[in-house]
């Protein structure tokens, strides 16, 4: 590892407010994407996915224990959707962005240069594979707690009961408290070949776009996009 990218990762360390890894391999590892790896193979032969496929089965846990000890009384379905609504991409796309990840990134220049540092799916998989890293590096106590912090946002709208709904149906009831209002989403552009292709979809609300998003599916985009357009009104 040269010099920049450990100072790079030294940086997001301190951004994130972790604990100082002993092995800056790892967290290498889990912010390395496989187009990175692919066009480096001779000097990069490690890529985040089973990092990223042990931080899923971790952040499914923390969390999961989470409610169910908050929530003493919460029958196992909506434990179920619960969970899956605070552990879903979106949340963790918007975190991700919040702090900036994708800059720390290792993207191959095809992926970098169509939008990757902003993809949703890469970045919700790049924080399974940093609290991957975490529990590797560290202990489950140290990921637990950097999972509860950066989720807590997420994990109140379960105690205001709002976690059932969608992000759709909660900017709809945002932005119609006063009136009717016209809400519609827009197609902007799709990316990559038909097995694999990324979706943008615009919210637009009288004509004005409120939000931008993407996604694996034209509705998972558009969730998305009502996602980014309530936290920039504030909402969440």
């Amino acid at each position: 590892m040269n010099t920049d990218r450990k100072k790079q990762l030294e940086k997001f360390i301190g951004v994130l407010g972790l604990p100082s890894f002993h092995n800056l391999l790892i967290l290498d590892q889990a912010l390395t994407h496989s187009s990175y790896a692919n066009e480096n193979k001779a000097k990069h032969g490690y890529y985040n996915e089973r990092l990223e496929f042990l931080g899923d089965a971790i952040l499914d846990l923390v969390v999961g224990e989470y409610l169910f000890l908050q929530y003493p009384h919460m029958p196992e379905g909506e434990l179920s959707k619960a969970r899956a609504s605070v552990v879903s991409e979106a949340p963790l796309a918007a975190v991700c962005a919040k702090f900036g990840m994708g800059e720390y990134i290792l993207l191959g220049k095809g992926e970098s240069a169509s939008g990757g540092r902003m993809r949703a799916s890469i970045l919700a998989d790049a924080f399974e594979a940093v609290v991957g890293a975490l529990y590797i590096d560290s202990s489950y106590q140290e990921a637990q707690k950097f999972i509860l912090h950066q989720l807590k946002d997420y994990l109140a709208l379960v105690a205001s009961g709002d976690y059932g709904k969608d992000y759709k149906t909660l900017f709809q009831e945002f932005v119609q408290r006063d009136g009717e209002q016209h809400i519609s989403y827009r197609l902007c552009r799709e990316e990559g070949p038909d097995h694999d292709k990324t979706f943008y979809m615009q919210v637009v609300v009288n004509g004005l776009v409120l939000g931008e998003g993407s996604g694996k599916s034209k509705k998972g985009a558009e969730q998305h996009a009502a996602h980014e357009a309530l936290k920039q009104l504030h909402a969440l």
